[in-house]
């Protein structure tokens, strides 16, 4: 659990506050709280899009490479308690109510943003910090992905650039990925899927037609 919970000991003092009332405070602990249920979180793996969630969702990773802090007006602000509201309200929000990941994850977003704010710290700042460690597949960090790695935000984000990239790199014998057999089969599936299919036969089309053009000898 990350260092920097608001209560880690002793019971929180009740507030002299109708709990329906919007309250930084109130919030904070309610962080806590969910905080202190995360079953394990992992921070020795690469991980696109900065953080994820096993299949089981019993494991939230977050990138090795993200600093666990950064300096705001002068404060050391610890972000791996706000990446785990975001992926623990995500992932919920997905097994437990169906919801689409795009869903989920504008609904997570909103929360850790609140969060965010209730500690004082501007969002825009905060986003900005998170940006310049978001990874791509074929960047030069990106070489140890967790097997169990849940790859549902990719699929709804129609992202099979990413995840063909993670096959080939599964498919490369000197590629660290090689040796992930169960996290391959899972990528074979989500691309063989009609969408991922559909996905590349357009993408093909462009280059096929200039390709095309370019045979066509001038007259």
């Amino acid at each position: 659990m990350p260092a920097n919970c608001c209560h880690p000991i002793g019971a929180h003092k009740r507030l002299h506050l109708p709990d329906t009332y919007v309250s930084s405070l109130m919030l904070d602990r309610a962080l806590d709280a969910i905080v202190a249920r995360v079953g394990a979180y992992d921070r020795d793996h690469d991980i696109p899009y900065l953080a994820g969630y096993s299949l089981d969702g019993k494991t939230v990773y977050i990138d090795r490479h993200l600093p666990r802090s950064f300096l705001y007006k002068g404060r050391a602000i610890e972000v791996d308690r706000y990446l785990l509201l975001h992926e623990e309200v995500e992932k919920t929000l997905i097994d437990r109510m169906g919801l689409h990941y795009q869903h989920a994850h504008q609904i997570a977003t909103r929360a850790e943003e609140a969060a965010v704010r209730a500690e004082g710290v501007s969002w825009r700042a905060y986003d900005r910090f998170m940006q310049q460690f978001v990874k791509e597949m074929g960047d030069e960090r990106l070489t140890k992905l967790p097997r169990d790695l849940d790859l549902k935000p990719y699929r709804d984000e129609h992202d099979y650039d990413l995840m063909r990239r993670m096959k080939a790199a599964t498919l490369d014998p000197g590629h660290p990925l090689s040796k992930e057999v169960a996290l391959a089969r899972r990528l074979d599936k989500a691309l063989g899927s009609r969408a991922a299919i559909l996905e590349a036969a357009s993408a093909a089309q462009p280059s096929a037609a200039r390709a095309g053009k370019s045979a066509v000898p001038p007259p």
